[in-house]
C-alpha cells in the first residue's frame, strides 16, 4: 500500500503533465499539472476522448492511429516522443513534448501520456529567430557595430545550447526513474503475489516448512519496497529543503560500535565487519542522524555488493583537523566509465546485474554529507573493490 502512496504522491506532484486513457482512448486520469496545461477540472475530462485535447487535424486522425496500432503493432505514435500541439478549453492551442507508453496492468491495455510543456521554449525559439533577423539587418547599416552583435548572438546560441542540454539531462532522468521504478517496484510484487498463491496451496497440504519459506520471502519483498519508499521520502525531504540538520557533540566510536552491531545482523554469511578507530580523541561535532543514513546505506552497499566469506572495513579517524569515516570492501567495484555518474539519482553502474537497488543511495548520502560541510571521495575498481570515504573538517 505504502507503494501505491508514493506512487500517487510522484503522479500528483509531477511537473510535466500525465494523462492516462484506455484501449478505447477514453480518459481515465490526469494529474494536477496536465490539467492546469488545458484549463479543465478532472470531472469535465474523466471518460472523455482524449482528442477532446486536439485540434485538427490530429482530432480526427487520432482514433485511426489508436485502432491502426492495436490492430497491426504499426508504431506511429507509441514509444516515439514528438513535439504536438495541444487545445485548452478556452480554445487556444499551446505546443509540447508528447511522450506515450503502451503498459499492461490487471490485464487490460493502458496508455500513458508524459506532457512537457514547450511554450516558453518555443517563444524563446522566435524571440531567438526575430532577434537574428534584426541583428542581420543592423549588420548591413552598422558595421561598426559587427563585433558586439555577434558575441550578443553567441551569447544567445549558448543558451539555447544550454537549455537544450538541461532537457536532454531530464529526459535521461526520467528514463532511468521509469527504468528503475518498473523493475524494482514489479520484482518483489510480484515474489509477494506468488508467495501468497504458493502459500494457500501449503495449507491446503498443510505443510508448515513451505508456509513458513513464503512467508519469509514476502516479508523480506516488502522490506524491500519499504527501503525504497525511503529512498524516495529522503530525496523528497532534500529536493523540498526540508531536511534538517542539528548538529550535536558526540563519540563517534560508540556511533560506530552500535551501527556496525545493527548492521553484522543482516550480512551475508560469514561476512564480517571490521571496525578501527584512529587518533587518541573520538568526540565529534556533526549530525548523528544524518551521519547514520549515509554510513547504514555504504555498509548496506559493501554488504550488497560483496560476496560470502568477505571482510568489510569500517575505518573512523579524528584529529586535530579532520573526521573521516571509510567504508571498504573487496566487492565487484565499479566500472571506470560509470564513476563519473556515480552520484547522479537513479544511476546504477552497469556491473550491478539483478542486484537490487534504487540508485538513489549515494546521492543522498552526498547530499547529506554536503548539508553538514563535509565531502564524500570514492576510489573503486572493477573486480576490486571499492571504498568511500566521508571527510569533514573538525569544527
Amino acid at each position: 500500500m505504502d507503494s501505491l502512496k508514493l506512487l500517487h504522491a510522484i503522479f500528483n506532484t509531477a511537473i510535466d503533465g500525465i494523462i492516462t486513457i484506455d484501449y478505447r482512448g477514453l480518459i481515465e486520469t490526469m494529474n494536477p499539472a496536465a490539467l492546469k496545461l488545458f484549463g479543465y477540472e478532472e470531472e469535465e475530462l474523466k471518460g472523455k476522448k482524449i482528442c477532446t485535447l486536439m485540434p485538427e487535424p490530429d482530432r480526427g486522425a487520432h482514433d485511426s492511429y489508436l485502432h491502426r496500432h492495436q490492430d497491426t503493432g504499426e508504431n506511429r505514435i507509441f514509444g516515439i516522443g514528438r513535439e504536438v500541439l495541444g487545445l485548452r478549453k478556452n480554445g487556444t492551442t499551446f505546443p509540447f513534448r508528447l511522450a506515450v507508453s503502451e503498459v499492461l496492468y490487471e490485464n487490460r491495455v493502458i496508455y500513458t501520456g508524459f506532457i512537457h510543456d514547450l511554450s516558453k521554449e518555443k517563444a524563446a525559439e522566435e524571440k531567438l529567430k526575430k532577434y537574428t533577423e534584426e541583428l542581420e539587418g543592423k549588420i548591413k547599416d552598422r558595421t561598426q557595430n559587427l563585433e558586439h552583435l555577434i558575441s550578443e548572438l553567441e551569447k544567445a546560441r549558448d543558451e539555447a545550447a544550454r537549455a537544450m542540454e538541461q532537457q536532454q539531462e531530464l529526459n535521461l532522468l526520467k528514463t532511468r526513474f521509469v527504468s528503475m521504478a518498473s523493475h524494482e517496484f514489479r520484482t518483489p510484487l510480484s515474489s509477494i503475489q506468488l508467495s501468497a498463491l504458493l502459500i494457500d496451496k501449503y495449507l491446503q497440504k498443510k505443510d508448515p516448512e513451505n508456509i513458513h519459506k513464503h512467508t519469509g520471502k514476502i516479508k523480506n519483498s516488502v522490506a524491500h519496497l519499504t527501503g525504497i519508499l525511503n529512498d524516495f521520502l529522503s530525496l523528497e525531504k532534500l529536493e523540498a529543503g526540508k531536511t534538517q540538520m542539528l548538529l550535536q557533540h558526540f563519540d563517534l566510536v560508540k556511533f560506530s560500535e552500535d551501527l556496525i552491531e545493527e548492521m553484522q545482523l543482516i550480512s551475508k554469511e560469514n561476512q564480517t565487519i571490521v571496525y578501527q578507530h584512529t587518533g587518541s580523541i573520538s568526540q565529534v561535532y556533526l549530525d548523528p542522524n544524518l551521519l547514520k543514513n549515509a554510513a547504514i546505506n555504504l555498509v548496506s552497499n559493501a554488504i550488497k555488493y560483496s560476496g560470502e566469506n568477505t571482510f568489510i572495513e569500517f575505518n573512523t579517524e579524528v584529529d586535530d583537523g579532520e573526521v573521516c569515516i571509510t567504508v571498504k570492501d573487496n566487492g565487484i567495484g565499479i566500472p571506470a566509465e560509470d564513476q563519473k555518474n556515480l552520484f547522479e539519482p537513479f544511476f546504477r553502474a552497469h556491473n550491478t546485474g539483478n542486484i537490487p537497488g534504487t540508485g538513489l543511495g549515494l546521492n543522498i548520502v552526498k547530499r547529506y554529507i554536503e548539508l553538514m560541510g563535509g565531502k564524500v571521495v570514492c576510489h573503486s575498481a572493477q573486480h576490486q573493490g571499492t571504498s568511500v570515504s566521508l571527510i569533514f573538517k573538525k569544527l
